[in-house]
């Protein structure tokens, strides 16, 4: 058995994922949001210890389920990854968007963060787009209140058409208006009415031609108006999903490929690269989210967001960015090799010394030569070397990683070379890997001189233990 083009990379995801159900008549809740607004730790809140955790079919990318219960359901809230949004750029959206659709959930919460809401109401349209029964949780409440935002959520409430819920994750008494909302969203005679985007006109004019065979063929599950703006994409991924859960005979239908092809004629006009439709696309969103938030959002300190702007200026900027970027690098990369060394020695000093001791204590038992070398001088050995060598840069270089991520600076570098690395089918979240990757092996390149005088060491102290035994035994 080997690997093979099939089962690496976008092909070894699965979207099915199996619902663990304590009842059969639990409510089965999705649970979306951005990374870092706290979406976790809501699904901790609700769940407790009652979780079942594991992976996506085919996929490293973790689950968690759990199970929580309102004085009226119990519910199976399924933790889907975070995600900024839901084209399916990366393997996270295309999960995410996956069991938005073909998952059937009964409905999805969608945690936002309420110091940048008008950022995080871009998941939230995307998902009303697909699913009708969406709660939004504004989290981090106390933040926005230190930062002196001031927030309308009846008013964004009415102008989204779903429940809008204000919470702090932390104070596990704030969730109750969650779970009150949930049974309202999930009761039958609950009315859905979610604001729509409204997209250019020749997007729409489109739209409205293919709308109506697709919510004859698929009785709108998923949403008609979604689907009909993904499949005038043309969005690959989308099309082998369709085909595994419709079938394949559903994109081959006759009408509906008349359809889709006059449809696409007409956007041509208007839109003859790929490129300006998407643009368009996300355009809409942006400003959609941008009008609803007018009047929502208060900030009783205008000026307060003037270093962070005055920051993103620099550090996403064509002509400071790339610089100040490779700068702090160097820095990050600088500080794990110094620091490293000096543990790592200490390290080394300390393990090989109980290499000394295991040899002198084999000796005193008269142990075999060849169980020596089999547990000290391979097993120990070996692990001492890798040990005192890389656990110090990990401890050093991660930590840094995880200060850089919260601070914001991570995220801007993904801004900065996703267009560069779309050039190899890639995206900018990769840049990080990359860097970490590319920090590994500077410091074990670095360290290759520590390497070599350890390893003289170890194999003339490794003569001399083998000696010792061998006279003993004569």
């Amino acid at each position: 058995m080997g690997l093979t083009n099939r089962s690496v990379g976008i092909h070894a995801l699965d979207s099915g994922l199996h619902i663990i159900r304590q009842h059969p008549e639990d409510k089965v809740i999705a649970l979306a949001g951005n990374p870092n607004v706290g979406k976790s730790t809501i699904f901790n809140a609700l769940t407790g210890m009652n979780q079942h955790t594991g992976n996506w079919p085919g996929k490293t990318v973790a689950n968690a389920q759990g199970y929580c219960h309102s004085s009226e359901n119990s519910y199976v809230l399924v933790d889907i990854p975070g995600t900024y949004s839901l084209l399916a750029h990366s393997a996270e959206e295309e999960i995410a968007r996956n069991f938005l659709c073909f998952g059937k959930p009964d409905a999805v919460v969608v945690v936002c963060d309420a110091t940048c809401l008008e950022r995080n109401l871009n998941l939230v349209l995307q998902t009303m787009e697909i699913s009708s029964r969406v709660i939004v949780c504004v989290n981090l409440m106390d933040e926005a209140e230190k930062k002196q935002i001031r927030l309308d959520l009846p008013l964004l409430s009415r102008r989204l058409g779903v429940p809008v819920i204000g919470v702090c994750a932390r104070k596990k008494e704030t969730l109750a208006p969650l779970l009150n909302a949930l049974d309202q969203v999930t009761a039958s005679s609950c009315p859905a009415t979610p604001v729509k985007i409204r997209y250019p006109e020749a997007m729409e004019y489109a739209i409205h031609m293919v709308e109506p065979l697709l919510e004859e063929k698929t009785g709108g599950q998923p949403d008609s108006r979604w689907l009909s703006l993904r499949l005038l994409n043309q969005d690959s991924s989308l099309l082998r999903e369709l085909s595994g859960s419709l079938g394949e005979d559903f994109l081959r239908d006759p009408e509906l490929l008349r359809g889709l092809a006059l449809a696409k004629k007409q956007l041509l006009r208007e839109y003859p690269d790929t490129g300006q439709w998407e643009d368009a696309v996300v355009s809409s969103i942006v400003s959609t989210a941008e009008r609803l938030c007018r009047g929502v959002i208060t900030l009783e300190n205008p000026s307060y967001r003037r270093t962070d702007f005055k920051i993103d200026r620099l550090l996403t900027s064509r002509i400071t960015g790339f610089p100040l970027m490779l700068l702090l690098l160097a820095v990050i990369f600088w500080i794990t090799i110094s620091g490293a060394n000096y543990p790592s020695a200490l390290l080394s000093d300390g393990l090989f010394y109980i290499e000394d001791c295991l040899t002198s204590l084999f000796f005193r038992l008269h142990a075999p030569a060849w169980l020596h070398g089999l547990l000290v001088l391979g097993l120990y050995r070996v692990l001492a070397w890798v040990v005192s060598v890389m656990l110090p840069p990990m401890a050093i270089f991660f930590p840094l990683f995880t200060i850089l991520e919260d601070i914001g600076f991570l995220p801007r570098i993904a801004y900065n070379l996703d267009k560069p690395f779309q050039c190899c089918r890639a995206c900018g979240k990769q840049a990080l890997t990359m860097c970490m990757g590319f920090g590994c092996r500077v410091y074990c390149s670095v360290s290759s001189h520590g390497f070599r005088s350890v390893g003289r060491i170890s194999f003339s102290s490794s003569a001399r233990a083998n000696s010792a035994f061998r006279t003993s035994f004569a």
